[in-house]
């Protein structure tokens, strides 16, 4: 178990006076039996109204409305302490049905996970599906359901090449494999096609990575929010696979955000009214570290 202290702080300037409309915070971690909040604070500058919500997939959303006065800057600062438990070191227990592809799941859980099963985005050559099929066995074997996925995730961190992309959304799966790179938000989306091109039920994962190399005193390496995708093995439930890193369950991944699709877990999204073609500079400063549990919560700032 580790006890870990998030701090994301994002601040937008503007060129120019504007006026903000409501902002949709997705800043949150989930709790679970692998994860417990211990302490949480949100600091808004200009001050907001906060009221928080649940979305159709049980994330926690804050909803920040601002007076309509002009401003110039925005920030937020998002303080989180949580304690992060182990993941078993044992593979999953998969039903025997499903341990090997291809596999239907259940009549029970087929209408619930209908649409992370179905393809979202276009193939019209073919390209996600064809790229895939390398990761099988091959023709007329059965293929071990875990073992695909994980040669799919190694894949994928191997065979591509990361890069940092400002541009707002998420590369459609053929664009990746086109270009051969993209953000650990295109990475993850490629693995969620290419899983339900195999049939198996897919979502997208937002939230922070724990680099032990990061929390190390003296170290002033950038950190930003993170993203992997998650299967459902039956039996051994969603599992999540971070093919940026090649990563399989572990307890270095905090989740704040489940989605169908990357553009439903945004962890800041909203709009302003000002002038067109205002320039607008954005900062995102991300630390994830260790703390001692028995520590007070260090209180959030503005910075």
């Amino acid at each position: 178990m580790r006890t870990l202290e998030i701090r994301h702080r994002t601040r937008y300037e503007y060129a120019q006076p504007v006026a903000l409309d409501d902002y949709r915070l997705m800043l949150r971690p989930r709790d679970s039996h692998d994860l417990r909040l211990l302490h949480t604070n949100l600091v808004i500058d200009p001050v907001a109204q906060v009221r928080w919500i649940h979305d159709p997939f049980g994330n926690s959303i804050a909803i920040a409305s601002f007076a309509p006065h002009p401003i110039r800057a925005l920030e937020i600062i998002s303080t989180i302490r949580l304690e992060r438990y182990g993941v078993p070191s044992e593979l999953p227990q998969i039903e025997d049905y499903a341990r090997t592809l291809p596999f239907s799941y259940l009549a029970q859980d087929a209408p619930d996970l209908a649409r992370c099963a179905e393809r979202h985005y276009p193939d019209p050559q073919a390209k996600v599906s064809r790229w895939t099929r390398q990761f099988l066995d091959g023709a007329g074997k059965a293929s071990d359901t875990f073992a695909v996925l994980l040669r799919l995730c190694q894949g994928i961190k191997d065979q591509l090449a990361y890069a940092m992309r400002f541009e707002i959304g998420t590369q459609p799966p053929a664009r990746t494999l086109e270009i051969g790179g993209g953000t650990c938000r295109d990475y993850a989306l490629l693995m969620m096609e290419a899983a339900r091109s195999l049939g198996l039920a897919a979502r997208f994962l937002s939230g922070y990575l724990y680099d032990p190399e990061l929390d190390q005193p003296g170290s002033h390496a950038p950190s930003t929010p993170h993203a992997w995708m998650e299967v459902y093995l039956p039996g051994a439930g969603w599992v999540e696979f971070d093919p940026t890193h090649g990563i399989v369950g572990s307890d270095r991944l905090i989740r704040v955000a489940v989605a169908r699709d990357p553009e439903q877990a945004m962890p800041i999204s909203g709009s302003f009214v000002g002038p067109g073609g205002v320039g607008i500079q954005s900062i995102v400063d991300v630390a994830v570290r260790t703390v001692d549990s028995a520590a007070p919560a260090s209180a959030a700032r503005r910075a």
